[in-house]
């Protein structure tokens, strides 16, 4: 047990400021009375220095832990309280919600629902606006695996009237994200399109493979995809390894694909970004996905975005750390050698290649090379690092709007 110091009152009372805000604070202890000031100094001094001072957790996780237990035991006033505060502080919604997940299966369908409104509530009255997601047939999203093996996972959303809908849209992530990183783009899309998202063997929800595969294996398995979907064609949205993949299923199944989008990828790595996916593999394999996940950030996204929208950064570093390391390093081995160049002109349907001005690993230089070997191929470069979709996703929807006109 602590021994009260004099300002003891005083540290506790400045981590209580830090958590609820200053005015919360100021009525609870300009407000005290005979009758509880002696409780308002015991909570101040053994609450909020011994317990929220100790160093073992940090604050988000202390914050998140009193959201689940005042959930559990129903003191709504508290929940409301600490929910307001956090959401004012900058816990990510995400990370919120999350919290309320977890407690629907601890605490109670119940207790999940009032914990939603209030939190709902919240968010209205701070002025935070919130992305529809309507659950209406066309909208929603459906996820399941594919029946061949391995099987992967699949998001399926969109206009389900085939005679009436857009041309099919599939889409395949990159390297340590998964499916989830097309949940803007695919919801912009889903309203006139059926759109296809899934995660690649090894990765996202998809099964763990630990045994070693090849980039023929990655387009063998957008191909099924396509295949027992039975939308095709369609027009293939590829990033970084997904571009990669799109190549290969361009050349080797063009019957699948009428119209293709690659961004930030390459139709061959040179040496020097070889050598670094075997690093990275080695890496992840010896030290887990937290070994590489802040160089992944920072080659991802560009310094800009990191300091302007540091929830973005926090989101994608949470998914490269997601991701399995195992799945990861098999995945670097398998695009290592990959090498479209001497097949890009057997590509055929209309090409649309994006291109960041500051990405690093996959430069507009290689974009070029792949242009340069499709005839009627296109080039968009974008102000962007790798993540050319979230930094900057107006720009790329245009990209791929201009592809959809161009197939009449």
């Amino acid at each position: 047990m602590s021994v009260d110091r004099p300002d003891d009152l005083d540290r506790g009372a400045a981590n209580r400021r830090a958590m609820l805000g200053d005015a919360w604070v100021e009525r609870s202890l300009g407000q005290a009375n005979s009758l509880n000031a002696e409780f308002q100094s015991q909570v101040t001094r053994h609450a909020w220095f011994d317990v929220w001072g100790r160093p073992g957790l940090d604050r988000q996780t202390r914050r998140l832990l009193v959201l689940g237990m005042t959930m559990g035991l129903a003191r709504w006033e508290e929940f409301e309280l600490h929910c307001r505060a956090a959401i004012r502080g900058g816990v990510p919604l995400a990370a919120i919600k999350e919290t309320l997940m977890q407690g629907a299966i601890y605490c109670g369908v119940p207790a999940a629902n009032t914990a939603f409104k209030i939190t709902l509530g919240i968010c209205q009255t701070e002025g935070i606006a919130l992305d529809p997601a309507p659950l209406l047939p066309g909208h929603r999203v459906e996820t399941h695996h594919t029946f061949s093996l391995p099987q992967l996972r699949v998001a399926l959303q969109g206009a389900l009237d085939a005679e009436h809908a857009g041309v099919p849209i599939v889409m395949s992530h990159a390297l340590g994200m998964d499916l989830t990183m097309w949940d803007a783009l695919a919801a912009e899309l889903a309203p006139h399109h059926p759109v296809l998202r899934y995660d690649h063997r090894g990765q996202g929800g998809s099964a763990a493979v630990r045994k070693a595969y090849d980039i023929d294996d990655l387009v063998a398995d957008a191909a099924r995809v396509i295949t027992e979907w039975g939308r095709g064609p369609v027009v293939f949205v590829g990033l970084s390894m997904g571009g990669l993949v799109g190549q290969g299923l361009a050349i080797r199944h063009p019957n699948l694909v009428k119209g293709l989008l690659v961004a930030n990828t390459a139709a061959s790595y040179p040496e020097a970004n070889r050598q670094g996916l075997v690093q990275r593999a080695d890496a992840v394999r010896a030290g887990g996905m937290a070994a590489i996940a802040d160089a992944v950030v920072d080659r991802f996204l560009m310094p800009a975005t990191r300091g302007d929208r540091p929830e973005l950064a926090a989101a994608v570093k949470a998914q490269v750390l997601r991701a399995d390391a195992a799945g990861y390093a098999e995945a670097c081995l398998a695009i290592r050698p990959a090498d479209w160049r001497a097949d890009l002109s057997r590509i055929s349907c209309p090409v649309q290649v994006v291109a960041g001005r500051f990405d690093l690993g996959s430069t507009v230089a290689m974009a070029q090379e792949i242009v340069d070997g499709i005839a009627g191929a296109r080039l968009s470069v974008l102000e962007t690092a790798h993540l050319s979709v979230l930094e900057q996703p107006e720009a790329f929807a245009a990209a791929l709007a201009g592809l959809l006109a161009r197939l009449g």
